[in-house]
C-alpha cells in the first residue's frame, strides 16, 4: 500500500481570506438580530411559545456557554410584545373567612387605582365615621334616646310614689335604693309611734307596703329591658349615620367599579362590615384601630401597569418560596402575627400570562422546588402555602390566600444530559415539557457564513461596549472559532468563549492605547489566556526533559512507540505523548491489557484491545490458532486511560514485538482501527500534535519529526502557527492514515505487504515477516505440546504409568 504525502500548511489549516470580509471595522456592519446558524431551536420556540395546548412547555439544551439564556430571553422579548397585557390580581380580606383571603381580578393597570381607592376610602372612614358621631344631629338624637329613657324609667316610679302616697306611704330614696314607710299627716311616723298601731293597722300598711315593693321591683326589672331597648335603637342610629356618611364615598366606588362585579361585591361587604363595627369608630382620641382599618385595604399582588406585552420573568434561585410566593410574618410584643397584606407574588404570579424562565438545574437543586412546580402546572393554579403546612411540619394558624389560575409558560435551560435523564427518570418530565429545543454545538463554516460571522462578532462587541475590530482581526476571530470547533469546516457557536476572547482582545488595545482592536490583540488575547492554563502542561514537559518521564524522540527502538494522548483538567485541554510497548511471545492467541488487569483501563480501551487481537488472528492466522502471548502496556501511566486512540500505535508495536523491528522514535501515533485495520477518527487531534511537537522541540529540536493521524480528522486540524512553520520549512511532517499498513511503512520503512490469492505476502515484507514469526510460535508452541504429550512421565505409546 502506498505511504500517504505528507500534508501541506493549508490542509493543517484553514485560513479565513481577508477579502471575503468586506468592511473596514465592525462599526460598519448592522447588529444580527437573529442568532445564526441556529434555526433548529428558533423554530422550536417559535412553536413552542405560541403552542396553547397544555404540557406544551419548552426546555433549551445545549451546552454550556452557548448563550442559551441570553437567546430565550431575547427572543420571548420579542414575541411577547405582540401579545396582550395580563390581568392585574389582588388579594382583599374575607368578611367570612378572615384565614382565607379572596382573589379578584383587574384589568392591566387598574389594580393600582383599586389599591388607591381603597386607601382613600380607609382614611376616609378612618375621620368622616368620627365626625359624624360627633356632629349636633348626632348628639342630639343620643340625648333624646337617654332623655325617653329618663322619662319612661321616671314614668314608672311617679306613679308607685303617687300610689304611696294616696295610702299614707312615703317612698323615701337611700343610697341602697328605694324604700316604705308609713306616713301621716305628710309626714313619715317615727318607729316608737308605728308601734303604738294596732295589730290591725299595721296589717294594712304592711300588705300596702308589700304591694308598692312588688311593684317597685317590677319597675325595677324593667330598666336593663330599657337599656337594651336603647342601646339597639343607639345601634341602630349609629348604622344609619354610617350608611348615610358611606353612602356617598362607596356609592361613588360602586358605580366606578360597576365594570368588575367582584369588586362591587367587595364595596358591599366592605359597607356591611363597617356598619357592624361603627362603635369602633367612635374613639374619639384614637380614630377607629388600625387592625379594622386594614381589613378594607388591598394587597396588590400582580402589578402590570408597568407591563408592555406579555411579562418574561427570569427567576434566578428558583426555590419553593420565590416561585409560589410566600406569606411572611412579622414580630409584635414578642408574636409573631400575619394578614392578607403580607402576601407576597412569587415569579409565577408576576409571569402569569406570560413566560417564566428558569435553570434546570438550580430548581432541582432547591428543596422540593420540582414537585412544587410540577404540582401547579398540574393544577393550573398557584395555591401559596408555606412548606411546613404543605408537607405537615407545622399545624399553626396561618393565611390560606384564594389561588390563582395559572396560564403561563415555562421555558427550562440546561445542559443535554439533565434533559436526557429526567425524560428517562421523571414520569412527570415529558407530560409537563413537550417541546425540545436544541442548540447547535457548531456553525457551518463556508463563504457565505463569513459576513454572518462576522455581524454575530460586531453584535457581541457593541453589546459588550469593547472597540470595534478592524477586518483581520474578525478573520483571526474566525480562524480561532474554528479551532473551538475542532473543525475546519465549522465554527464554535459557544458565545461565552467568544465574548470573553473579545472583551480580553480590548484590554490589550486598551493597554496599547490603539483606538480599535487589531489582529495582534486578538492574537495576544489568546496566547495569554494559553499561557495563564499551562502550568500543568509545563510540568508535564519539564518532566520529559528531565527524563523523569521516558519519551524518545530520536532513533529507532523496537517494541516501543510514542502514542498520543490528550489531557483534560477542568476547562484545559492540551496533547502529551504517551510510551507505550509490548511484548510477544508463543502461546494461545491471548493478548493482555495491562491496563485493564490493573484496574486502570475503561471499557473502550479494552474493546480496542480486543479489536486489535482479532485483527491479528484474522490477517494472520485466518486458518488455525494464533500462538501469541502478548502484552500491551502504556508506560508510566498512573491514572486511568480510556478511549481507542491508541489502537492504531498498539497494533504497530505488537508487530513490532513479534517481528523484532524497530519502530522511528521521531514519530508519533494516534487513531482508532476497526477490526479490517482501517484507521478511524479520534477526538484531539489538534492537542496531541502540538504536544507532541512541543516535546521534540525541547529535546533537540523539530528535524525530521512527525506525527500520524486518521486522514479522515484532516479536516479537524487548525494548527498552531509553530507547527505550521514547521510544516512548511519541511522541519515537521504530517500523515494522514487510511489504513494500519500505512502506519507500519511509516513507522519501519518496510513495504507492508499485500497477500496474494492465497494469501500469502511476498518476500521481505513487513506482513510476510510477521506471519513467518507467528509461524515459528506455532512450530514452538507445538514442539511443546508434543513434549507435554509423549514426555510427562509415559511410554511411547502416550500411556501413562503409575510406577
Amino acid at each position: 500500500m502506498a505511504v500517504p504525502a505528507a500534508l501541506t500548511e493549508d490542509q493543517i489549516y484553514h485560513r479565513c481570506p481577508p477579502e471575503k470580509l468586506d468592511f473596514d471595522t465592525t462599526d460598519a456592519l448592522e447588529d444580527l438580530e437573529l442568532p445564526f446558524g441556529q434555526d433548529r431551536v428558533l423554530r422550536a420556540l417559535e412553536f413552542g411559545a405560541s403552542m396553547a395546548a397544555s404540557g406544551f412547555n419548552l426546555f433549551v439544551l445545549g451546552p454550556s456557554g452557548a448563550g442559551k439564556h441570553e437567546l430565550v430571553k431575547r427572543f420571548l422579548a420579542t414575541h411577547a410584545a405582540g401579545k396582550p397585557v395580563p390581568s392585574d390580581w389582588c388579594h382583599v380580606f374575607n368578611f367570612q373567612q378572615s384565614d382565607k383571603p379572596g382573589a379578584i381580578e383587574l384589568p392591566p393597570g387598574e389594580g393600582r387605582k383599586f389599591k388607591s381607592d381603597m386607601n382613600d376610602l380607609a382614611n376616609e372612614l378612618k375621620t368622616a365615621i368620627p365626625a359624624t358621631f360627633e356632629s349636633e344631629e348626632y348628639q342630639a338624637r343620643i340625648q333624646e334616646l337617654q332623655e325617653e329613657v329618663t322619662r319612661r324609667q321616671q314614668k314608672g316610679l311617679f306613679a308607685i310614689q303617687e300610689e304611696a302616697n294616696a295610702n299614707n306611704i312615703a317612698m323615701i330614696t337611700t343610697p341602697a335604693g328605694f324604700t316604705f314607710a308609713p306616713m301621716r299627716n305628710g309626714e313619715v311616723i317615727e318607729p316608737e309611734e308605728y308601734k303604738k298601731f294596732s295589730d290591725e293597722e299595721k296589717e294594712l300598711v304592711e300588705a300596702k307596703v308589700e304591694d308598692l315593693q312588688k311593684k317597685l321591683q317590677q319597675a325595677i326589672q324593667q330598666v336593663p329591658r330599657l337599656r337594651k331597648e336603647v342601646r339597639e335603637r343607639i345601634h341602630q342610629l349609629n348604622e344609619e349615620m354610617v350608611q348615610l356618611t358611606l353612602g356617598g364615598p362607596i356609592g361613588e366606588l360602586r358605580e366606578k367599579w360597576s365594570h368588575v362585579p367582584a369588586v362591587v361585591a367587595h364595596l358591599d361587604s366592605v359597607r356591611e362590615d363597617v356598619v357592624e363595627h361603627a362603635e369602633a369608630f367612635q374613639d374619639n382620641e384614637n380614630g377607629a384601630p388600625a387592625g379594622l382599618l386594614n381589613r378594607y385595604r388591598v394587597n396588590l399582588l400582580v402589578d402590570n401597569a408597568e407591563t408592555r406585552g406579555a411579562p418574561v420573568v427570569y427567576e434566578d434561585l428558583p426555590n419553593h418560596q420565590h416561585l409560589t410566593g410566600q406569606i411572611e410574618h412579622r414580630a409584635h410584643q414578642g408574636n409573631l402575627y400575619t394578614d392578607f397584606t403580607l402576601i407576597r407574588a412569587g415569579s409565577l404570579h408576576r409571569a402569569n400570562g406570560g413566560y417564566l424562565i428558569l435553570d434546570a438545574r438550580r430548581i432541582l437543586t432547591q428543596p422540593l422546588a420540582w414537585e412544587s412546580l410540577k404540582r401547579i402546572l398540574f393544577s393550573g393554579e398557584i395555591r401559596i402555602e408555606s412548606l411546613e403546612r404543605l408537607y405537615g411540619l407545622a399545624t399553626t394558624v396561618s393565611q390560606q390566600p384564594e389561588p390563582i389560575p395559572l396560564n403561563v409558560k415555562v421555558v427550562l435551560v440546561g445542559d443535554r444530559m439533565l434533559y436526557y435523564l429526567l425524560s428517562h427518570y421523571d414520569p412527570d418530565f415529558l407530560d409537563l415539557f413537550k417541546v425540545e429545543a436544541d442548540f447547535e454545538d457548531d456553525l457551518d463554516r463556508d463563504d457565505q457564513s463569513y459576513p454572518l460571522y462576522a455581524r454575530v462578532i460586531a453584535t457581541m462587541a457593541r453589546s459588550s461596549g469593547i472597540r470595534a475590530l478592524d477586518r483581520a482581526a474578525v478573520a483571526r476571530v474566525i480562524e480561532h472559532a474554528s479551532r473551538l470547533a475542532s473543525d475546519q469546516k465549522k465554527l464554535t457557536a459557544h458565545d461565552r468563549v467568544l465574548k470573553d476572547l473579545l472583551s480580553e482582545a480590548d484590554h490589550w488595545a486598551s493597554q496599547a492605547g490603539s483606538a480599535r482592536v487589531e489582529v495582534v490583540h486578538v492574537q495576544q488575547a489568546i496566547d495569554e489566556r494559553e499561557y495563564r492554563a499551562s502550568r500543568i502542561r509545563e510540568r508535564s514537559l519539564e518532566q520529559i526533559r528531565r527524563g523523569v518521564m521516558m519519551i524518545a524522540t530520536e532513533g529507532e527502538q523496537a517494541a516501543q512507540i510514542n502514542g498520543l494522548s490528550v489531557l483534560q483538567i477542568g476547562a484545559t485541554r492540551f496533547g502529551q505523548p504517551t510510551r507505550i510497548t509490548a511484548t510477544a511471545r508463543p502461546g494461545k492467541g491471548q493478548v493482555v491489557d495491562i491496563e485493564r488487569e490493573a484496574k486502570l483501563g475503561g471499557p473502550i480501551h479494552s474493546k480496542a484491545v480486543m479489536i486489535l487481537s482479532r485483527f491479528l488472528a484474522n490477517r494472520y492466522a485466518p486458518m488455525g490458532e494464533l500462538s501469541l502471548s502478548a502484552s500491551l502496556a502504556f508506560e508510566q501511566s498512573y491514572g486511568g486511560v480510556e478511549g481507542d486512540s491508541a489502537s492504531v500505535a498498539e497494533t504497530c508495536v505488537l508487530l513490532s514485538a513479534i517481528t523484532g523491528v524497530p519502530l522511528k522514535q521521531s514519530l508519533a501515533v494516534t487513531g482508532s482501527m476497526n477490526q479490517h485495520g482501517e484507521v478511524q477518527a479520534v477526538g484531539g487531534v489538534n492537542e496531541k500534535i502540538e504536544g507532541f511537537f512541543n516535546v521534540c522541540t525541547q529535546a533537540r529540536g523539530v528535524n525530521g519529526h512527525g506525527a500520524l493521524l486518521p486522514a479522515s480528522n484532516v479536516e479537524h486540524l487548525m494548527l498552531n502557527e509553530q507547527v505550521r512553520d514547521a510544516v512548511r520549512e519541511g522541519r515537521f511532517t504530517i500523515y494522514p492514515l487510511s489504513h494500519i499498513d500505512q502506519a507500519i511503512e511509516l513507522m519501519t520503512g518496510m513495504e507492508a505487504g499485500v497477500p496474494d490469492a492465497d494469501g500469502v505476502c511476498p518476500e521481505n515484507t513487513f506482513n510476510r515477516l510477521v506471519a513467518d514469526r507467528l509461524a515459528e510460535f506455532a512450530e514452538v508452541g507445538k514442539k511443546k505440546g508434543d513434549g507435554k504429550e509423549n514426555g510427562n512421565g509415559g511410554n511411547g505409546n502416550g500411556n501413562n504409568s503409575d510406577d
